[in-house]
């Protein structure tokens, strides 16, 4: 049995190859640096034979809370070292103080919201096409 190696040859820049010229429908794919020809193809992908579940529902009350509180702790922290701060780093303050400011706006914001979208799908539901 004999080991064979495929060999490939890269054409010059005068010569043209069928291997150089991408199948149609090919994904162009450039890797700096890179001797092989600039194309993959996408033949042997599948397309997906299960729909795509629903998006997940997340809590966006507790989650802007927690990340409130994680805003509120670091400015704490924060002012408590505000001493040892370089001067030329103390606009972690101001981040710190920015980020609870936005997040307090946020927890009375999204209950406000979403009391807005139930009322406005709630509505267009009791009209009817009618």
């Amino acid at each position: 049995m004999l080991n064979r190696k495929r060999q490939w040859r890269i054409p010059s820049n005068g010569e043209q190859s069928e291997r150089a010229v991408a199948p149609a429908g090919a994904l162009q794919v450039h890797h700096a640096g890179s001797r092989l020809p600039a194309w993959t193809s996408l033949a042997g992908v599948r397309s997906p034979s299960r729909p795509s579940p629903p998006p997940l529902e997340g809590n966006d009350e507790l989650i802007t809370g927690i990340i409130t509180a994680g805003w509120a702790v670091a400015l704490v922290v924060v002012l408590i070292l505000r001493e040892k701060i370089p001067a030329s780093e103390r606009w972690w303050i101001w981040t710190c103080a920015a980020g609870l400011a936005i997040g307090l706006f946020g927890l009375f914001e999204i209950p406000r919201v979403k009391r807005a979208r139930s009322r406005s799908a709630g509505g267009s539901a009791e009209a009817g096409p009618g």
